[in-house]
């Protein structure tokens, strides 16, 4: 506990890294003071833009040279157990981009290798997406009675060819083209970590997986049913290859409970009891909001002593229910 003044390094510098950045600066008494990327002109561009004093291209040397309390991990899902352990090996606080590891039993191994070192937590956003926070308030305040019935449907183009343009997702991650795990270990394992955070823990009952563009080597559509512990039918209807939709998905969750029904619909929150009482949302703001909570959460974690909410532990319960949802689809891990 402590960290008056938290000395952070980052590394990673992908296009995702300047929302951590910006979550970073947002932060009171913290110095981000260095980056590190193995393409060295990305790490400077950050550096520029950020005003970060040193730069990089190994994360040990650059953990040896400046000696951060803390390391926020911004790099592709591979090279993540082992830049934590190195961080771990060195006594620095861990902040790890989502999904901790490609399979369960690699978090396992790694959450068991770090152990009680050093804090650890992964960058889990979605729960602290405001629109997604506020239902789990709302949920959590009983304003629809207990719940019986959730359905989820997201829509996106994300993954669509059109004439002359890069499928957002894949212009923006590349590699997820060749990943056999796509829409649930990339995008859903958001959904479902906010789906937690609002209704409690889950089980996979059943899963249908499918692709609509042949060019991808994993799924683009899924059909997914859950059932809560406290019994309520969980429905994940998930489609990133659709036609006419925004290239970033748009989410769509109604909860049914036994007296009242709360829907969020893209930017707003209704309850249909009070259909003119609409919580209206700014999802651009939203976006990088979740990144500053995130960071916000692991800082104030690590000065507090209190737990993360998506600490390692927690969020293997998220990698859980991920795997599961392939072995109920017939999908090898």
């Amino acid at each position: 506990m402590g960290y008056d003044r938290l000395k952070v390094a980052i590394t990673g510098a992908g296009a995702i890294s300047q929302f951590h950045l910006k979550g970073w600066q947002a932060q009171q008494g913290v110095e981000i003071v260095a980056i590190c990327d193995p393409d060295q002109s990305k790490a400077e561009q950050q550096a520029e833009a950020f005003g970060i004093p040193e730069v990089f291209t190994d994360m040990v040397q650059m953990l040896d040279a400046t000696r951060p309390d803390a390391v926020d991990i911004i790099t592709p899902v591979g090279s993540h157990a082992p830049l934590v352990r190195l961080a771990a090996d060195r006594g620095v606080h861990v902040m790890c981009q989502k999904p901790m590891t490609p399979t369960v039993a690699e978090a396992e191994a790694l959450i068991g290798d770090v152990g009680e070192r050093v804090r650890f937590m992964i960058h889990e956003n979605y729960r602290f997406r405001p629109h997604y926070a506020e239902l789990a308030q709302r949920m959590a305040a009983g304003q629809v009675g207990r719940l019986r019935h959730a359905r989820l449907t997201v829509r996106a183009s994300a993954v669509l060819d059109y004439p002359g343009k890069q499928p957002f997702l894949l212009g923006r991650q590349p590699y997820l083209a060749d990943f056999r795990r796509l829409l649930v270990f990339e995008v859903l394992i958001h959904h479902l970590d906010a789906l937690r955070a609002i209704l409690g823990e889950m089980r996979v009952e059943s899963a249908t997986l499918d692709r609509m563009n042949p060019a991808l080597k994993g799924e683009d559509v899924a059909l997914i049913q859950l059932r809560s512990d406290d019994g309520a039918l969980v429905v994940i209807d998930a489609d990133i290859a659709a036609p006419g939709h925004p290239p970033l998905p748009a989410d769509r969750l109604e909860l049914l409970g036994e007296t009242d029904t709360l829907i969020y619909d893209r930017d707003r929150i209704t309850l249909l009891s009070s259909p003119d009482d609409v919580s209206l949302h700014d999802l651009a703001a939203n976006y990088q909001a979740c990144f500053t909570g995130a960071v916000t959460d692991f800082t104030e974690g690590l000065r507090s002593g209190r737990a993360f909410q998506t600490d390692r532990l927690d969020n293997l319960k998220t990698l859980r229910l991920m795997e599961d949802i392939y072995r109920a689809a017939g999908v090898a891990i």
